[in-house]
């Protein structure tokens, strides 16, 4: 080598290490994906012309940005896949360069083949090098092949490491990306609290701009406006997060714009109108390599627009041998969630069932998109409609019942609204409310195709009364005095209102005599002997309230003691219920208020 072309090799290096360091700067400080992509794609160059492999491994590293899968077109991943390899055989295997780029690499591979072991294997090199730089990259990229909803546990945790990590790489970013991986947990969890960690977010970025974390957290608080139903303000708000995510030079931004209109669309009962842009969506090469969500969805715009033919194309086209087999994505849960929807609208209950048994597991979760950027309500809806797709009508109304209380906790008033349009359309039905009936020393629950046996305990008294008088409020002192005579406590004042009232002695006279009457007509023993003895017990219990001459006792004028009694005793109840069969106990739960006034309100 002459003297010229080394001092030009010197110049190249300088060159490339200056514009590496603005593409750090524009990456890190200011996510501004496409300007450090520039600035890298030249820096690589020049370390290339110069022979430093240093410096060619930080470019490489830098050009692949802060998420997976931003090259998404063909050429530009393999590109990049390509330099990754060609920079491993030439740096110091034991060295920190490697140790990113076998953990960018094993990234970008496990990431569009939807798994994750190469990655985690790569993150404890990553621990065990003691580079904090490479160890937070690790966890980023880990977290980022980590949104399937069996993995929140382990990426939660990913998550808040990487926030301890963050101070130590001295990169403003990594700090931005932990906040942001812990926030978008919070959120496809279902988190009551995730909205604090987006205001901390969001006043971080409020300190100093960073356009990719930022685009993020727009396109959250888009998803947010639908929940709320404010659907113009969303549909504005997603066309502004939309022009934010392409100048920051996301790949998503067209994938999540595509998302934001599907879902104010779809509450909104419109989904047909976006036929045209989902013909061209669900081609996209801009697409996530794992994201199926745009097939079920397109399967659900044709059918709802009449095209039953297509719809089951493209239902087909993405089931494939097995939906077992699609990859556990960040879309799954949404891609689960329109399969259910499009096997209801062509009536398919082989599909409807296999769609069933894979989402049972993951009921208790919003079915969200990606980071949280859309979401459509609770699984239990998509349950629910399964359900009564394959003939399974009580699974239907408890699945559908648990989504209207669960979509009204995530504040998603539109997607409550729909399951209980959804609750309509299978119409009234006996399932829908529970009965208890005195079985010798228990109490026989039921509710549709359940029955639970359960010791006889004061709560479960309580129970028995509220349950044969559904949708009837009955103040809590009127149960704990039929049940505890508190009027004959030693010392007791009384007040002027009555123990039992006439309409309740009136109740109890009532079931008395059908029980009498039933024990005098019935040829089943069992019957006769079950009857008998619950007929005892009420008299026992009106015994205990009633004074001479048949008038009621008067009782203690302690309301609140009788509300936190009467409430205590109904939840241990409906504890010892849940233990036995937890659906029916869930139940019981949602639908016996206590309080002052107590009452039983089934759907």
């Amino acid at each position: 080598m002459t003297s010229g072309s080394g001092a030009q090799c010197c110049v190249e290096a300088d060159i490339a290490s200056e514009t590496v360091a603005g593409g750090l700067h524009a990456l890190h400080a200011d996510g501004d994906l496409q300007t450090a992509r520039r600035c890298f794609e030249i820096a690589y160059a020049r370390a290339e012309a110069a022979g430093d492999v240093p410096g060619m491994a930080e470019a490489v590293l830098g050009s692949a940005g802060v998420w997976v899968h931003e090259h998404r077109v063909g050429a530009g991943a393999a590109v990049l896949e390509q330099r990754l390899s060609l920079l491993l055989g030439l740096v110091d295997p034991e060295g920190v360069l490697a140790v990113r780029l076998r953990a960018r690499l094993a990234a970008e591979r496990d990431y569009r083949e939807g798994r994750s072991d190469a990655v985690l294997a790569a993150l404890e090199d990553a621990r065990a090098c003691g580079d904090p730089v490479a160890h937070a990259e690790a966890l980023s990229l880990a977290h980022h092949c980590l949104l399937g909803p069996e993995q929140a546990q382990l990426r939660r945790e990913i998550a808040v490491e990487l926030l301890a990590v963050s101070p130590r790489t001295g990169r403003r970013g990594d700090l931005l990306m932990g906040l942001l991986w812990c926030t978008a947990d919070l959120f496809l969890d279902g988190d009551r609290h995730a909205e604090r960690r987006l205001g901390e977010l969001r006043a971080l970025l409020d300190e100093r701009p960073h356009l990719a974390v930022g685009y993020v957290a727009d396109a959250i608080d888009v998803m947010r406006e639908i929940r709320a139903g404010r659907f113009a303000e969303a549909e504005r708000a997603a066309h502004a997060c939309y022009e934010r995510g392409d100048r920051a030079g996301d790949a998503d931004a067209a994938g999540w714009y595509g998302a934001h209109l599907v879902a104010i669309r779809w509450y909104q009962g419109r989904l047909r109108e976006l036929r045209p842009m989902l013909d061209r969506m669900v081609h996209s090469p801009t697409l996530s390599a794992v994201d199926n969500a745009y097939y079920a969805v397109h399967a659900v715009a044709a059918a709802e627009d009449g095209d039953l033919r297509t719809a089951a194309h493209a239902v087909a086209r993405l089931r494939g041998p097995s939906l077992k087999e699609l990859p556990r994505s960040g879309s799954w849960l949404v891609t689960m969630h329109g399969i259910a929807e499009a096997a209801w609208l062509i009536d398919d209950p082989d599909l409807a069932e296999e769609v069933y048994e894979l989402l049972l597991p993951h009921a208790e979760l919003p079915a969200m998109v990606s980071l949280g950027v859309a979401c459509f309500g609770s699984v239990h809806h998509a349950l629910g409609i399964a359900a009564s797709v394959f003939g399974r009508r009580d699974l239907a109304l408890e699945h559908l019942t648990r989504a209207v209380a669960h979509n009204r906790a995530l504040g998603h008033w539109p997607a409550a609204e729909e399951s209980r349009r959804a609750l309509e359309r299978l119409g009234p039905a006996q399932p829908s409310r529970a009965s208890c009936v005195r079985e010798r020393q228990h109490w026989r629950l039921a509710w549709g195709s359940r029955s639970v046996l359960v010791e006889n305990s004061v709560g479960l008294l309580h129970l028995a009364v509220l349950l044969a008088n559904a949708g009837t409020e009955i103040p809590a002192v009127e149960l704990a005095m039929g049940v505890n005579g508190l009027a004959q406590a030693a010392g007791a004042r009384t007040s002027p209102q009555a123990v039992l009232d006439q309409e309740a002695m009136r109740r109890y006279r009532l079931r008395v005599a059908d029980l009498r009457a039933e024990m005098e007509s019935t040829s089943d023993a069992r019957r006769a002997e079950a009857a008998r003895r619950e007929s005892e017990a009420l008299m026992a219990e009106l015994a205990g309230s009633v004074g001479i001459g048949g008038r009621s006792r008067r009782f203690v004028d302690n309301a609140e003691r009788a509300r936190v009694a009467v409430g205590k005793a109904i939840r241990r109840a409906i504890a010892r219920v849940e233990e036995s069969d937890a659906a029916l106990g869930r139940h019981l739960r949602e639908t016996v208020h206590t309080g002052r006034q107590c009452s039983y309100r089934p759907v």
